[in-house]
């Protein structure tokens, strides 16, 4: 069997040195494009392909970022691992997703992250521990989570950065279009309780109803679940209900009640009842939908993230927390003004 080519024959045949390889080889490192241009010749002619795993034992630097999730039912997490793995691997970097339950901490998936040596953790719809946090902490291994904050106190709080829309923002904007737009019974539909986005969603919604002397008419919790929301729309809506509008805290769960709003009872929206989720997931702007909405913003929230775990993998050591303007998205399923 023939033995595969090793760095060094390449810069043999390239006449330069063995570094230079290397440094052609991985992503943003300087080298000449005449150096380059021989190296990538002779590699070709050789078959040489760099292997990765042999140089981060040498660099002890895996360029691998864990990427743990839990809520790929929800359109807009597919959307933001779409995003975030092209602009880490645009920067050099491997992504390894782990799977998380979701409404549980992500400890389970611990070992496996370690095991693979990663450089850095992003914790997308995926509930930070206190374990968790203070095991990457001690590591040195930097934590981003993505839109949420957990309420891990101490040392690993202050190891662990976060990057979120402006959720409290973006439930004002809510309450006050609803308003605008003659609005007066409303109706919030909650996604976990114990999650920061639905959370600070529901208390920028809440502040902005009482600045316009109202209150939220009827709450239910959809648990941000499909089938649940649309339970929990039929409770909103029962008999005797008089609600004429409903703030759902993300897409997923506002298309879940606009389908029972118009195809169980019948209702017409926007004219009877108005409705506004949060996140933009493209389905929002389907024909069948037309879905009001409070726009996240994928890509400046992805470069939030990655540089955040750059800064860190590269020594910078404290934390920060990243906010993100949200933007309204007008479309059909409220009254014209």
């Amino acid at each position: 069997m023939k033995n595969a080519p090793r760095a060094q024959d390449v810069a043999d045949l390239a006449m330069v040195s063995q570094s230079a390889v290397s440094r052609t080889f991985t992503p943003g490192a300087s080298v000449s494009e005449e150096t380059r241009r021989k190296v990538l010749a002779a590699a070709q002619k050789l078959g040489y392909r760099p292997n990765a795993l042999a140089r981060s034992l040498i660099t002890r630097r895996s360029h691998i970022v864990a990427l743990v999730m839990s809520y790929l039912e929800n359109q807009f997490y597919p959307l933001v691992i779409e995003k975030l793995s092209q602009k880490l691997q645009s920067e050099g970097y491997h992504v390894l997703m782990f799977i998380a339950e979701i409404d549980e901490a992500a400890d389970g998936v611990l070992a496996e992250i370690l095991q693979y040596q990663a450089d850095g953790v992003v914790m997308a719809s995926a509930r930070l521990s206190r374990t968790l946090a203070g095991s990457c902490a001690d590591l040195g291994i930097p934590v981003v989570q993505f839109n949420r904050i957990s309420d891990i106190g101490g040392l690993a709080r202050h190891a662990t950065s976060s990057v979120t829309s402006d959720n409290y923002a973006g439930g004002r904007m809510a309450a006050e279009l609803l308003v605008s737009r003659g609005y007066r019974r409303i109706g919030f539909l909650a996604g976990l309780e114990d999650s920061s986005t639905s959370r600070e969603r529901e208390r920028g919604f809440n502040d902005a109803l009482a600045q316009a002397g109202m209150h939220v008419a009827k709450r239910e919790v959809g648990h941000y679940n499909f089938d649940l929301a649309r339970a929990a729309t039929r409770r909103l809506f029962a008999a005797g209900s008089d609600l004429d509008a409903l703030f759902a805290a993300n897409d997923h769960m506002a298309i879940a009640a606009l389908d029972v709003m118009r195809h169980e009872l019948g209702l017409n929206v926007p004219n009877d009842v108005g409705l506004v989720g949060f996140d933009d997931v493209p389905q929002a702007a389907w024909g069948g939908y037309r879905l009001t909405t409070v726009r996240q913003e994928v890509e400046p929230m992805v470069d939030a993230t990655v540089a955040l775990l750059s800064e860190q993998m590269h020594g910078v050591l404290h934390a920060r927390d990243v906010v993100v303007p949200c933007l309204l998205v007008e479309r059909d399923t409220i009254r014209d003004a």
